[in-house]
């Protein structure tokens, strides 16, 4: 049983003492239009 990894600590843990972040979207996909135009663009 060595192969399955030992969970015990988990229900032990304490959420309360985790910091909130913000987390910011720093690469955004192009939208269906930027592509659409960059097509249009090297043809």
């Amino acid at each position: 049983m060595a192969d399955k990894p030992d969970i015990s600590e988990i229900s032990h843990f304490d959420k309360s003492k985790l910091k909130k972040t913000e987390t910011q979207e720093k690469n955004t996909l192009p939208t269906k239009e930027t592509i659409e135009q960059e097509k249009q663009g090297d043809a």
